[in-house]
C-alpha cells in the first residue's frame, strides 16, 4: 500500500468531525496521527479501542480519535483505565495524559500502576510544563528554569518517571519524539502489542509556552545506541537517568509480561467481559459481596 493510500485509510477509520483545539503546528497533531497509523497497521477497529484521558492539552486527544473514550478528572485516568481493562479485557485499552496530569495530580496512581501491571498502553505527552494553564512548572521541569509562576526559577529536582518505571519492572518502557512520527508510530504499535503495562513518554515540545523551539529538540533527539539491550535493567536505567541520554528515543526496557492485573479475578469468576456474563446475576453478586463481611 502506498503512503498516500495508507494515510487515507488511517484518516477514514479513526477520524471524526470534532474540531481540534490545539494550537496550529502543535506536535500533538503528530502524536494523534502516529496513534491512528499504529492502530490501523495493527488491524484495530474503532469499536475495539477504548481511550481514557484526564485533563490537559494531551487529554484532548481522546476527543479527536473515533473510538470508545472516557474523559475523566485531572490525574485520575489510570484507575479508570485499569477498571475498564479489568472488566473487559477484549478492549484495546489506551490512556493518554500529560506530564502534569500523570506525574503531578496522578503521580500516586502512576506508582501503583507499576505495581499492578494492568494491560494498558499509556502515552504521556511530556513538554515539561502545564501547557493548558499557561506554562507553570510541572514535575518534569528542569531545576532553575523560570516559568510563569516560578519567577525565580524552579527550586527542586525534576522527577525521572522513566527511571522510576524501570526500577519497578514496568514491562515496557519507551521514550518517543512527537516530531518523529514514523518512528513514534512503530513504537506505539509495539507498545499496544505488548501484554502488560506499556509506558511511552513522548517528548512533546510546547510551541506556545515552551522554553525552546521545536528545532532545538530536533538537533538533540537521537535514537538509542544500536547495541542497547532493552532486557538489561541496569543499561535501561543508565539510558533513562544519564543526562547524556536525555533526548535518546527508543524502547529503553522490555521484559516478558508478568501476570496482568485482573487476570486472577477473571479466572475465579468469568473468562468473558463482565457485561457478557449472564451468570453474574444480582443474587450472585450479593453473595460475593457478603463473603467479604467479617
Amino acid at each position: 500500500m502506498t503512503d498516500r493510500k495508507q494515510n487515507e485509510k488511517t484518516q477514514d477509520l479513526f477520524s471524526n468531525d470534532v474540531e481540534i483545539q490545539w494550537c496550529p503546528g502543535c506536535p500533538n497533531f503528530s502524536i494523534l496521527e502516529a496513534l491512528k497509523t499504529a492502530l490501523v497497521e495493527l488491524g484495530k477497529k474503532p469499536h475495539e479501542v477504548c481511550l481514557i484521558s484526564g485533563i490537559g492539552q494531551a487529554a484532548k486527544l481522546s476527543h479527536y480519535l473515533k473510538c470508545n473514550f472516557f474523559n475523566g478528572l485531572h490525574g485520575r485516568a489510570l484507575p479508570v483505565a485499569t477498571g475498564i481493562q479489568t472488566a473487559n479485557p477484549e478492549l484495546t485499552t489506551l490512556m493518554v495524559t500529560g506530564d502534569g496530569d500523570c506525574y503531578g495530580e496522578g503521580g500516586n496512581h502512576f506508582i501503583h500502576a507499576l505495581r499492578r501491571n494492568p494491560n494498558i498502553t499509556m502515552l504521556v505527552h511530556n513538554n515539561e510544563i502545564y501547557a493548558l494553564t499557561k506554562g507553570q512548572a510541572s514535575p518534569t521541569t528542569e531545576k532553575g528554569e523560570k516559568r510563569s509562576i516560578q519567577k525565580e526559577g524552579v527550586r527542586v529536582e525534576p522527577l525521572n518517571a522513566l527511571g522510576l518505571a524501570i526500577l519497578h519492572h514496568c514491562t515496557f518502557v519507551a521514550r518517543g519524539f512527537a516530531a518523529d512520527k514514523d518512528r513514534l508510530s512503530k513504537m506505539l504499535a509495539a507498545a499496544i502489542q505488548h501484554e502488560g503495562l506499556s509506558y511511552v513518554d513522548i517528548i512533546q515540545p510546547c510551541i506556545t509556552w515552551g522554553t525552546h523551539p521545536l528545532s532545538w529538540y530536533k538537533e538533540r533527539v537521537k535514537p538509542l545506541p544500536e547495541d542497547h539491550d532493552p532486557k538489561d535493567q541496569m543499561a535501561a536505567l543508565h539510558m533513562a537517568m544519564g543526562e547524556e541520554y536525555r533526548f535518546s528515543i527508543g524502547i529503553l526496557y522490555q521484559i516478558a509480561a508478568r501476570e496482568v492485573f485482573g487476570a486472577g479475578f477473571r479466572e475465579a469468576v468469568t473468562d468473558k467481559p463482565l457485561g457478557q456474563e449472564a451468570s453474574l446475576s444480582a443474587k450472585r453478586i450479593e453473595a460475593m459481596l457478603q463473603s467479604f463481611q467479617p
